[in-house]
């Protein structure tokens, strides 16, 4: 049994009810997904990634080496160099 309804205007969009705001802990800015289950459309809160997340998807095996300042420059002035060594 449904616990909230919402009406799709002209435009395509929906008012999220206010208890579905609260259950799912939204606001302004909160972004939703839709998910087709079978004959159903599930609509849940975006999950968020940790930083933790983020570095092991940027790193999938491990930390990356230290470098220096130094190696870094010189990383930097040989990208320089290479993209207008042609001009």
């Amino acid at each position: 049994m449904a616990f909230a309804h919402s009406k799709v205007t002209a435009q395509g969009q929906i008012s999220v009810p206010l208890e579905v705001r609260r259950r799912l802990g939204i606001g302004p800015g909160s972004i939703l997904e839709w998910e087709q289950e079978g004959e159903s459309i599930v609509v849940r809160k975006a999950g968020r990634y940790t930083s933790e997340d983020v570095h092991e998807a940027v790193f999938p095996e491990g930390r990356p080496e230290r470098r220096t300042l130094g190696d870094l420059k010189a990383g930097i002035r040989r990208r320089v160099r290479d993209r207008h060594a042609g001009r």
